[in-house]
């Protein structure tokens, strides 16, 4: 494969290079001076880059369309495109929330016909086997922007609201790259779609969908037989409804047997034995309410906050309206929230940090509430990772 010159040294352009036996060269923002790496690959500061001296560029997801390195470029590909000619039979899962797990169900369900996984869900498509029978992809509208080559065989897209707007501008052009797959797909080839979007002229097969419900009806998959909740079930769903086009098959045991990521809705008791749920992994708006939305039986003490990163947030306070729910604010945006508690007449604690949140919850609560971290926020602005901030909260809930 041609060598390219990659933008950003990060984890997707590394893999290439190895890839490639080294030899490459890379531009990033955060290189000031330029360096030989050990794979013998040159990397230098962005502003050295030359398009001129440049047959083709290949990028890493998360450079923004407005950075130099990609406004400059003549031949840019995204890493999909890259791989374009030598992927194998793909099945795409995008979304605001819910890709990892859908891209793990599938997978799982898809294991013992030899699929494996990759993209945004940790592993880059240079570390995948090309001749693996079927590679399933979690893709990030980030992905998708850059890409005009690659198309899915099957293309799933979960539920969308307005995320990455530091991103992508707006929220129409966050939906436009959601919906980018579409343009390069061919007649026969299946696209799942939720209804109400902005649908471009495309030669796939496009089923629009609604809610758990109609992908029961239309698949004619019985959801009594799925034993998760909400969102998770929505996800389950879909997963099915891969095995049910391509093999007629639906394992309701195998399903069943799936087990979610730590941080999503993960429930421990205190040694009082009161629930808390650990869904740090909800770091935009629609994971806190779907998350909200499976524990409604019960009276909710919900900790949010961090980088909401300038998302609407009113959405979610029109659902707290009707739930019996006091927040207990944490992280950057907590002066956001309590305005908006005030606004919508919504009981709200000021905690700043985690430790003050799980505390004040402790000695408020009783057995049968349910004590629930669902920042609907990103977590850099006081942990490392929405992991570490899940790591932190069950610490602090063990050692109460």
């Amino acid at each position: 494969m041609q060598k390219p010159t990659l933008f950003g040294y990060g984890l997707t352009t590394k893999a290439i290079a190895n890839t490639l036996d080294g030899g490459c060269i890379f531009f990033d923002d955060n290189i000031k001076e330029p360096f030989t790496d050990e794979q013998n690959n040159q990397v230098f500061p962005s502003a050295m880059f030359d398009p001129s001296q440049s047959e083709l560029e290949v990028t890493t997801p998360s450079v923004k369309p407005a950075n130099p390195l990609i406004t400059k470029a003549r031949h840019l590909m995204s890493e999909y495109d890259y791989f374009a000619k030598t992927m194998p039979f793909s099945i795409w899962i995008s979304g605001t929330n819910g890709k990892t797990t859908t891209t793990q169900m599938i997978t799982h369900l898809l294991a013992k016909r030899g699929a494996v996984s990759g993209g945004n869900i940790g592993t880059p498509l240079a570390e995948l086997d090309p001749n693996a029978p079927i590679w399933v992809l979690e893709s990030s509208s980030f992905t998708l922007h850059h890409t005009h080559i690659a198309s899915p065989n099957i293309y799933l897209l979960l539920p969308i609201t307005p995320d990455h707007l530091d991103w992508h501008g707006t929220p129409q052009q966050y939906e436009a790259d959601k919906l980018r797959p579409l343009l390069t797909m061919k007649e026969g080839e299946l696209a799942l779609i939720p209804k109400g979007l902005n649908l471009p002229q495309t030669n796939a097969f496009v089923v629009e969908y609604d809610s758990a419900e109609f992908l029961a009806d239309y698949f004619n998959i019985d959801a009594s037989k799925i034993r998760f909740k909400a969102a998770f079930l929505e996800d389950a769903l879909v997963a099915l409804a891969v095995t049910k086009v391509l093999f007629d098959e639906v394992d309701y045991d195998l399903i069943n047997s799936f087990r979610l990521d730590h941080h999503r809705q993960e429930e421990k008791q205190d040694r009082f034995g009161r629930l808390w749920v650990n869904d740090s992994k909800a770091t935009n708006l629609d994971a806190t309410i779907q998350a909200i939305k499976g524990y409604n039986d019960r009276f909710i003490r919900l900790i949010i906050g961090g980088d909401d990163k300038g998302v609407d947030l009113t959405p979610l306070f029109e659902l707290l309206t009707a739930q019996n729910v006091k927040l207990y604010t944490i992280g950057s945006n907590s002066e956001r929230l309590a305005a908006l508690s005030e606004r919508y007449d919504i009981d709200y604690l000021a905690c700043t940090v985690l430790d003050n949140a799980v505390q004040s919850i402790a000695q408020e609560r009783s057995d049968n509430d349910v004590a629930l971290l669902s920042p609907a926020a990103a977590s850099l602005d006081q942990f490392k990772s929405y992991k570490e901030r899940g790591e932190i909260f069950f610490r602090l809930v063990e050692n109460l």
